[in-house]
């Protein structure tokens, strides 16, 4: 007779073959992490179109950049024990959605404080989603693999992070059409007198008391190309700027000169608008110079002859030449694009925290995708001494997160990172911009290169934590990436220390060799990262998330504090020694993250011994 064939619901759980939802859990994770990251770090790119819009000063961008992370960090520990409490499905779903509501409400706002008071609720929204994570994994992934799979979720994040800047530049300029007025308001001059000082070619009487020293090719074409009553409009602003350097002092970029009246402004808007509407302001000769953007190479690649462009594109095209040119002292175009990009980011968030709703449960044996052999090959490995993953969570161990000696340099640890690591995802474009002139699409794939290699460098952390706690143990194996990646990075800040002694037109001072310093920070800070992660899983138990979150509120806490660290050696307007000893600052961090590495053992439990508990569904 045949046989009957057996359903895997008949099968005992050693003949059936594991189902695959902790795959799925995992990358729907990792898709999390990805978002978190990309709208976390979307306004940093996008922060210099924010302060022109909203009239911001440097010292504004630092706050609102900080924002973010000090409702982050001090929201750690209570959203990861929320998450422990009432399980990772709905708390999870909430969080996504608190942030990216409040991210799209960013592109809404027209004041500093609603700017401050939104940035502070994204950082309330996604403190729970790496504490709530680490306790997916600690429930979802078999032992022997929650290195890699902690890899892949700090992979996602730097991902999400490596992308911001490539992909809010191209939207930012994608929502900019080519039909969007081009002309100057007098609002658009940034800096009247000092704009004038760069287009006035000096006093043909002989007077060379009125010849700025900084005037450049760009304003001498300009100049060719304005009318006698336009020209008397520029040698006015130039007067007023010659005035200012004479009171102070100094002639550079740092002079505050003195803003135009109304009317002068409006004047000179006109002059420039009368400069938009010519067909000769682009002569190779002066912009030979200038880091020019895209949109305009991309015009000048098409068998280019000037006099062929008419109406809106040729005023498109001057008005980008003439941003080029003058990058402070006149507005950009761009800066009309920032705000659609912060309501596509919040509906995609939207879009992942259905997904968590869908594809989540709070613990594998309620899940109606998940057989009896995946459940049982997620629990088997979990070693003798470990504390349970499952069961509802009491009170916080927080006595025993202070008596902790490994968790306090882990803390310290994560707090010297995120010191030397949050420059490259904040004041980064910054750089470009400042001491290179980095036009925006530029700026945006150099920007989000070091994050990339650093994804090299998590999937590579993964992989080293898991073989080095399987040859050395887990207090090796978790502590020597922990400690040495913190110390190649410092090499990294080390090489752009090196870099700025050579001349400004040497090779090894381009932007692109800082790139490559900043990749190496990158890709040596991301390596360590998944040690860090599983190290908290190692002692958590079902304390994972709040564990985790204890660490990373001290790690955000670094990162809240960088932004005025770093404003404190800037400034306004930062020249190379001021950039240098910033450097030397993240160098410093980062020395110090690593020695605290060397003493954090992860073979000690933090997490109370497992009691009885009433498991949730």
């Amino acid at each position: 007779m045949p046989q009957a064939v057996q359903s895997d619901e008949d099968r005992s759980p050693a003949a059936q073959r594991p189902t695959n939802v902790r795959l799925l859990v995992v990358i729907i994770a990792a898709a999390t992490s990805v978002l978190l990251y990309l709208d976390r770090f979307c306004v940093s790119f996008a922060a210099d179109y924010i302060k022109e819009d909203l009239h911001l000063t440097q010292e504004q961008v630092g706050y609102f950049l900080s924002a973010f992370f000090f409702s982050y960090a001090l929201a750690q520990v209570p959203a990861g024990w929320l998450s422990d409490r009432y399980g990772a499905r709905i708390m999870l779903a909430l969080y996504i959605l608190v942030w990216s509501v409040f991210t799209a409400m960013i592109g809404a706002v027209h004041s500093f404080a609603m700017l401050l008071l939104t940035r502070l609720a994204c950082g309330l929204g996604q403190a729970g989603a790496y504490p709530t994570c680490a306790s997916v994994l600690s429930k979802w992934v078999p032992f022997r693999k929650r290195g890699a799979a902690s890899a892949w979720i700090s992979l996602g994040g730097r991902f999400g992070g490596a992308i911001a800047p490539l992909l809010t530049a191209f939207l930012i300029v994608q929502f900019v059409p080519s039909d969007t007025p081009v002309e100057f308001q007098a609002e658009d001059i940034k800096n009247g007198p000092r704009l004038c000082a760069k287009i006035f070619p000096g006093d043909e009487t002989g007077d060379a008391s009125l010849t700025p020293t900084h005037v450049n090719t760009v304003g001498r074409r300009v100049w060719s190309l304005l009318d006698f009553n336009d020209q008397q409009v520029v040698r006015h602003g130039a007067e007023l700027y010659r005035q200012s350097i004479a009171v102070d002092g100094a002639s550079d970029e740092n002079t505050t000169a003195p803003q135009f009246t109304e009317v002068d402004a409006a004047k000179l808007s006109v002059a420039m608008n009368g400069v938009l509407s010519s067909p000769g302001l682009y002569q190779e000769e002066a912009f030979k110079s200038v880091n020019l953007a895209r949109e305009t190479l991309n015009t000048l690649s098409r068998d280019f002859d000037q006099r062929s462009l008419r109406g809106m594109k040729l005023r498109r095209f001057n008005r980008l030449l003439l941003e080029a040119g003058f990058p402070n002292e006149v507005s950009k175009l761009y800066v009309r694009g920032w705000r659609p990009v912060m309501y596509v980011y919040g509906f995609a968030g939207i879009i992942v925290a259905v997904a968590v709703w869908i594809v989540y449960r709070n613990r594998p044996e309620v899940h109606p995708w998940c057989n009896a052999a995946e459940c049982k090959l997620i629990a088997a490995e979990r070693p003798p001494n470990a504390p349970s993953p499952h069961g509802k969570a009491g009170k916080i161990p927080l006595g025993r997160l202070l008596k902790s000696r490994s968790m306090w340099l882990s803390c310290l640890s994560q707090l010297g990172t995120n010191i030397g690591w949050v420059f490259l995802v904040t004041w980064f474009p910054r750089y470009l911009i400042s001491q290179h002139n980095v036009p925006i699409l530029q700026r945006g794939l150099m920007a989000m290169t070091p994050l990339m290699v650093g994804i090299a460098g998590m999937y590579c952390g993964g992989w080293l934590t898991d073989n080095l706690t399987r040859r050395l143990g887990v207090r090796w194996g978790r502590r020597l990436p922990m400690s040495v990646t913190r110390f190649s990075a410092a090499c990294g800040y080390g090489l752009c220390l090196w870099f700025s002694t050579f001349g400004a037109e040497s090779a090894m001072n381009s932007p692109w060799m800082y790139v490559a310093a900043f990749s190496l920070v990158a890709f040596s800070t991301d390596m360590g990262v998944p040690a860090s992660w599983a190290f908290n899983q190692d002692v958590g138990g079902r304390y994972v998330g709040s564990i985790l979150g204890w660490g990373n509120m001290w790690g955000n806490l670094g990162a809240a504090l960088s932004p005025p660290i770093y404003n404190y050696f800037l400034g306004e307007t930062p020249g190379p020694s001021q950039w240098n000893a910033m450097f030397v600052c993240c160098l410093a961090a980062f020395v110090f993250s690593g020695i605290c590495g060397l003493g954090i053992d992860a073979s000690t439990p933090i997490a109370p011994p497992d009691e009885v508990s009433v498991e949730e569904g």
